[in-house]
């Protein structure tokens, strides 16, 4: 039997992380491992317990300390979801102020394959800065969405491009 492939979930502070319960149930379902991080800003939108106890694996969000084991195995795939501005422009600039975007910038490094799912209000998508940013993720292999697609409005339907995005990329 093979082995499920692991994906690392980073979940910024927008407003569908109040249901990512909903996109791990359908991610564990459809055959991955999860290993969540998650930004400062994010983690206490959500019962990190239950969700660790859901995956099996820790939900990060600080740093771990020198010679301390990695908690969690090496990723075979990146999801950003959901991405907000904040996070896209350090991102792109290569700000690593967080353990989220540690990650996001250490993938990138390594070459990982990494969708990216931004929800970003209007106003701040119309900043000039933004869509620059996005380009040079973009230009730098990451897949990005278009748009705001994850919509709070739809349920579970939110997460089916994120899942449907994983799928085309499932390792062999």
């Amino acid at each position: 039997m093979m082995e499920r492939p692991v994906l690392h979930l980073v979940v910024c502070a927008a407003g569908p992380a109040e249901h990512i319960d909903e996109l791990v149930d359908l991610l564990l379902a459809d055959g991955w491992q999860v290993c969540m991080i998650v930004s400062p800003t994010a983690a206490p939108w959500f019962d990190r317990e239950a969700l660790q106890d859901k995956t099996g694996y820790l939900v990060r969000v600080e740093w771990r300390m020198p010679g301390d084991p990695e908690p969690h195995p090496p990723a075979d795939v990146v999801v950003a979801a959901p991405l907000t501005f904040n996070t896209v422009t350090k991102w792109a600039l290569g700000i690593n102020d967080t353990l989220a975007l540690g990650v996001l910038n250490e993938s990138l490094g390594a070459g990982l394959p990494i969708l990216a799912f931004p929800h970003v209000k209007e106003e701040l998508a119309a900043h000039p800065a933004y869509g620059g940013h996005l380009a040079v993720l973009r230009g730098a292999g990451v897949v990005v969405a278009k748009g705001k697609v994850l919509d709070t409005t739809d349920g579970t339907d939110r997460w089916a491009m994120v899942v449907e995005a994983l799928r085309l990329l499932r390792p062999a």
